[in-house]
């Protein structure tokens, strides 16, 4: 029981101490002090008692020292991530007067920027929405400057674009993927300012009033804004948790960078950034090439003449998440790829001209550590109960509860401490393992040989793809689950055990029944479920009218997307037959034409879902800015308690039936309204879009 003081003393200090409150730098600073003081007391015990007693070469010596190796790397990335978090800043009363003085100004006054979309094989219905709220930007149009960046060079996209307004650029190769796709269009183009955006996200209408005001400093270079999604990830939707489980960039983007912005160790994230292009000529006037996170080199290569990366929190531009398994591991080996060669390059953070904590900050353990630590630590208990090599010598249960127990639970407490509404410790380590079975070959790879690999852009929109399981994943959850279970199973007899430190079992079973535990989720994450929608639903709460030959009823638009919507009639709509047209009205968009594909019952009242059939024009732009361009704040998760708790709960659930109620198929393709409509919506004529553009 003695043994348990120091853990029920951590404990009660967690529960007692309140958050960390900037205007309480008192109260931090002791917070750090004191878990500073028993982590090092800790690692004091770990190394001289636990560790140094290892004698020769041999499987167990090696082991030990691997163990302690990698929680020595766990914890510096702990500390780093603490010493971050420390210094979080809130830019939006900035930006609330930059706003302010900006829309003061004539039109004429206002800064030029260019708008530049970088694309190479996204479809239509991914380009279209960036087009659309590009144009909707709250800024004069003449001081605007939309360009698309084709790398495909695509026929189809340049009539596209000469349709509505913007410039399509290409060039002669695509050396250097993004970065030199960038690079050629810099020199095309001088604006003093350069908004850059992926082909898939949709900016928010005010972005540059909130943003361009902070370049009065002479010192920003780089103004960056968060990635917010407007669907679900693969990991929310096959764990069936869209509302209550955060994407796993929200603690990136809400906690990290606003922290690393106090310490000016913000950086350029690629898309919804805005760069001064006189830092830009600073540095040579054009993208740096030597890493695919061409984005960081950008960042490190401006701080080295003196322009920093300053980071506005809110949601203004909004993308398209991975939609698979697949295009999830794409996206996530190419930031992994990219991140370990900045060890290589000049221009890295191992370079010249960087002070100790841009250094600090820069480095990419992140990447090494969750590839090569968290499978360790998932291993460790299956190694230790088969061969009988012990991961901690010298170690009494005692000892493991009064040292590294209570450090666990302090350091966990610690990170709740700084960002108390932000951290789920399972999610996050759930997501890592997810993530490290298929990066672990990368990553070594990258190690060994930095250059050569292809770069490969992600996925999305019509060229995502089905979703499928990811086997590789479950066949390396499932060998340690079973090698952890036998382990378990041949030490609870002790006609066959193999452990001969009997103390530590209890401590092992518990890390192993953990582990089995978060192997369990991630197999679950590993296998999709069916998605039934064939675009992104908004819920929406707005009075809509359905236009018909016969009457016009009033309704109420329950859920819209651009491809069907769900209204709630007022009235009698029992002549308007399964397949029938009629026009909806829809407020800022006007009148659309649909189609009826089901009838359905909301909350007890009728409800009717119509495919929406609208054309590539100035009403298909309205009706994008209006689900996209003005989208209300990050909606909140549940709490990080409740997450978890859920997440675990979904191992055991049946998936739920997610097929919708049986549908009357509208009929062949449709490429003709009917004469009242087409004359009431003024489309005429359609096929598939993208082969009408071609």
């Amino acid at each position: 029981m003695e043994a348990l003081i120091p853990l029920l003393l951590v404990a009660a200090a967690i529960l007692a101490v309140p958050p960390a409150a900037p205007d309480k730098p008192f109260r931090s600073a002791a917070v750090v002090a004191g878990f500073s003081l028993l982590l090092g007391n800790y690692l004091w015990w770990r190394l001289t008692v636990t560790v140094l007693p290892a004698q020769g070469l041999s499987f167990g010596t090696g082991f030990v020292w691997a163990v302690f190796l990698g929680e020595l790397w766990l914890w510096y990335e702990t500390l780093q991530l603490s010493l971050i978090l420390l210094r979080r800043t809130d830019r939006s009363p900035e930006a609330d007067a930059h706003e302010a003085r900006l829309e003061g100004r004539p039109p004429d006054d206002l800064p030029a920027v260019d708008v530049m979309i970088a694309t190479y094989n996204e479809p239509l219905d991914v380009l279209e929405k960036t087009i659309a709220g590009a144009l909707a930007l709250d800024w004069p149009r003449a001081r605007l400057n939309i360009h698309v960046l084709d790398d495909g060079r695509r026929d189809w996209l340049a009539r596209y674009c000469h349709q509505r307004g913007v410039n399509h650029i290409t060039r002669d190769d695509n050396a250097h993927a993004k970065a030199g796709n960038l690079n050629a269009a810099f020199r095309r183009t001088k604006a003093p300012f350069i908004l850059v955006l992926d082909a898939d996200f949709v900016l928010q209408r005010r972005m540059l009033m909130r943003a361009i005001g902070f370049f009065d400093d002479p010192g920003i270079g780089i103004v960056q804004m968060p990635h917010h999604f407007f669907n679900d990830t693969p990991l929310q939707t096959n764990l069936d948790m869209r509302a209550s489980l955060p994407d796993e960039q929200r603690f990136f983007f809400d906690t990290i960078q606003p922290g690393r912005d106090g310490w000016d160790c913000a950086f350029c994230c690629g898309s919804n950034g805005i760069i001064r292009r006189e830092a830009l000529d600073a540095i040579g006037g054009q993208m740096p090439t030597e890493s695919i996170t061409e984005d960081m080199l950008l960042t490190l290569a401006m701080l080295r003449k003196g322009y920093v990366t300053r980071y506005l929190g809110e949601r203004l531009a909004v993308g398209l998440a991975p939609e698979t398994l697949d295009a999830y591991f794409v996206q996530r080996g190419r930031w992994a790829q990219g991140g370990i060669q900045l060890l290589y390059t000049r221009r890295g953070p191992l370079g010249p001209g960087l002070n100790l904590i841009q250094r600090l900050f820069f480095n990419p353990s992140h990447w090494l550590s969750q590839s090569i630590c968290q499978p360790l630590v998932m291993a460790t208990p299956a190694i230790f109960l088969l061969t009988g090599a012990p991961p901690l010598l010298q170690a009494s249960f005692e000892d493991v509860a009064r040292y590294q127990l209570t450090t666990i639970v302090a350091a966990f407490g610690f990170v709740h401490f700084l960002a108390p509404r932000d951290f789920a410790p399972i999610a996050s380590t759930v997501e890592g393992m997810l993530q490290s079975f298929r990066l672990l070959p990368l990553v070594l790879a990258t190690l060994i040989r930095p250059r050569g690999h292809g770069f490969k852009v992600t996925p999305k929109g019509s060229d995502a793809g089905l979703s499928r399981e990811d086997r590789f994943t479950i066949v390396v959850a499932l060998s340690l689950i079973l090698a952890t279970g036998t382990g378990l199973f041949l030490n609870a007899d002790f006609g066959s055990r193999v452990v001969g430190a009997g103390e530590l079992l209890p401590v092992v079973a518990f890390w192993s029944v953990f582990n089995m535990l978060v192997l369990l989720i991630v197999m679950t994450m590993a296998v999709p479920r069916p998605a039934f929608r064939a675009a992104e639903r908004f819920a929406m709460d707005e009075p809509c009218r359905i236009v018909t030959p016969a009457a016009t009823v009033g309704a109420e638009i329950v859920n819209i997307s651009m491809s069907g919507v769900l209204v709630a009639p007022d009235g009698d709509t029992s002549k308007l037959a399964p397949g029938g047209w009629a026009g909806l009205e829809v407020g800022g968009v006007g009148i659309v034409p649909a189609r009826l594909r089901r009838r359905a019952v909301i909350d007890g009242r009728d409800g009717l879902g119509f495919e929406i059939h609208l054309p590539s024009g100035p009403k298909r732009d309205l009706l994008i800015q209006k689900l996209f361009s003005n989208l209300p704040a990050a909606r909140p998760a549940d709490s990080v308690a409740i997450s978890g708790l859920t997440m675990l709960a979904r191992v055991f659930e049946a998936a739920p039936d997610t097929r919708r109620p049986a549908e009357v198929v509208a009929g062949d393709e449709v490429t003709a309204l009917p004469d009242w409509l087409a004359e009431m919506t003024g489309e005429l004529t359609f096929a598939a879009r993208e082969r009408k553009i071609a």
